[in-house]
């Protein structure tokens, strides 16, 4: 009988809407998915210039052990990204760079851990995508069972396998996988509105247009009154 807390096979989100959506900032997508999905701040890159997308392949363990780690790169898709519930514990690290180096070796596409990682500045040099709540150079134990392809909850957010995950200097996003082909219009419209309106700003064009009525309606304005 097959372990049910290891789900091996799970919808992931198409190669073709990854790729559309990871030209996208974590914000713009953020945004357009009603400002959720963010994962808390203190979950972070190793370093500014990283950058990850790809499906969720999600992972819980108990503080400190990675045992359930190791099984997860044996089971991982090229494209996926690892995203570990590791409680946020920051008492010894859950990955360091031999795993780092099988995660790359094996084409998955980064790491999002609610935990510590070690070995920062080889991993940094590598240039391997690693988001972590902290570093730690403490090693972690090998010896207690967790879940895989289960939901969790990482930097208070809740990611189902399969789910888009997309990381940058901000942070990292999670879109639903039902969710992401559908806000991808949206989110490639917000670019150019963007753009045309940073264009504006640098044509002598600042008065944000929707300020007045925002004050008054916050009753920091009254009616007719205006800055």
């Amino acid at each position: 009988m097959a372990n049910q807390d290891i789900i091996k096979d799970f919808p992931r989100v198409g190669a073709d809407i990854v790729r559309r959506a990871a030209a996208l900032q974590p914000a713009i997508l953020a945004d357009v998915a009603g400002r959720r999905g963010a994962l808390s701040g203190r979950i972070r890159p190793l370093h500014p210039g990283m950058k990850l997308a790809g499906t969720a392949l999600t992972v819980e363990v108990r503080p400190g052990d990675n045992l359930m780690i190791h099984a997860a790169i044996s089971l991982a898709k090229p494209g996926d990204v690892l995203v570990i519930d590791g409680k946020g514990d920051l008492s010894s690290a859950l990955m360091g760079t031999i795993m780092m180096n099988a995660c790359r070796k094996l084409g998955i596409a980064g790491v999002v851990m609610d935990g510590a990682a070690r070995d920062s500045v080889e991993i940094i040099e590598m240039d391997y995508p690693v988001f972590a709540a902290g570093t730690n150079p403490n090693g972690p134990t090998k010896n207690v069972p967790g879940r895989i392809g289960h939901p969790v909850s990482v930097g208070g957010v809740t990611v189902y396998p399969g789910d888009f995950v997309i990381g940058d200097a901000d942070g990292v996003v999670v879109v639903e996988r039902e969710k992401i082909e559908g806000l991808l219009p949206a989110a490639e419209k917000k670019v150019r509105d963007e753009a045309a309106r940073i264009a504006a700003i640098q044509a002598g064009d600042t008065e944000a247009k929707w300020l007045s009525a925002a004050l008054r309606a916050a009753g920091v304005l009254k009616e007719g009154e205006s800055l």
